[in-house]
């Protein structure tokens, strides 16, 4: 079940490229910040907070993660999908694995994962970010739950962009293995205003307690849940009663993604901080 609300005082505080608020104390009273990332230093992201996934992953994408593709300016964190062409050194030939039957890397980019210890559970968590809206590009803001595999550890999209349209999803397990039952809400990328949306910077914006979860951009609600529903069909367990962590990446093509025949390259997926506030 999802509406779309549109809340003027949160949009025009948070969108476009306005100077952004590095102090990340300032907030509502009924919050305090319990962790965050301002990527306000240069090179690699904080390797106490983060990890970096390595390789081809999942969804037959195009993109070998590597973390030399996610660097930090001094202001933001910048992941960068570039065309590039190495050899796949887990390359099998004749395998049925999709991971290990390409020769040579075509396209790279990188996927910043925080570490399960500072995996969190319920209040708010905001990113303020930038994408590169091109067919091909599938750049996201997700959560995972440190407990079980996928899908029954849940899965909560609090952004993704492809086919020219942005994403909120939750994702809990059906009766079989690798079965998701899927709770998806989309906007048209035209009707936020199309490429000069895209080009600006946007809060997006994860409401979390025992009973519900509720996704937003700019003050937009995009998608909500009611966390008592979302019982696992496999394990009769709730993913979302336990600690997420969070992942941030620039997937290519693969099955969602599209085609990256007329993709510009190097594309840049900026990300301005991420912050997880817990209720006082």
């Amino acid at each position: 079940m999802y509406v779309f609300v549109l809340l003027l005082s949160n949009w025009l505080q948070y969108s476009g490229d306005t100077v952004t608020n590095k102090n990340p104390e300032q907030h509502s009273d009924a919050y305090r910040l319990v962790w965050c990332d301002e990527f306000n230093y240069n090179g690699t992201p904080d390797t106490l907070k983060w990890k970096f996934e390595n390789g081809f992953k999942r969804n037959n994408e195009a993109q070998w993660y590597q973390q030399e593709n996610a660097l930090c300016n001094g202001m933001y964190l910048v992941i960068t999908g570039k065309k590039e062409t190495k050899p796949n050194p887990n390359y099998i030939a004749g395998s049925n694995n999709w991971k290990l039957n390409r020769a040579t890397v075509e396209y790279t980019s990188a996927s910043v994962v925080m570490k399960k210890e500072h995996a969190f559970q319920y209040g708010k968590v905001e990113v303020r970010a930038k994408i590169d809206a091109q067919t091909g590009l599938w750049p996201a803001i997700w959560t995972l739950g440190v407990s079980g595999e996928w899908p029954s550890n849940g899965e909560v999209d609090i952004m993704e962009y492809y086919d020219d349209k942005i994403l909120a999803n939750y994702a809990h397990a059906g009766k079989k293995q690798f079965q998701a039952v899927w709770d998806g809400a989309s906007v048209k990328l035209d009707s936020l205003g199309g490429k000069k949306w895209a080009d600006e910077f946007h809060v997006w914006t994860l409401d979390w307690d025992e009973n519900q979860m509720k996704i937003y951009v700019d003050g937009l609600l995009l998608n909500e849940v009611d966390i008592n529903s979302t019982i696992n069909q496999s394990d009769g367990r709730n993913p979302f009663r336990q600690p997420h962590y969070l992942l941030l990446n620039l997937a290519m093509g693969g099955n969602r993604g599209g085609s990256l025949e007329n993709t510009k390259l190097p594309s840049q997926y900026i990300i301005d901080y991420v912050r997880i506030y817990q209720k006082n």
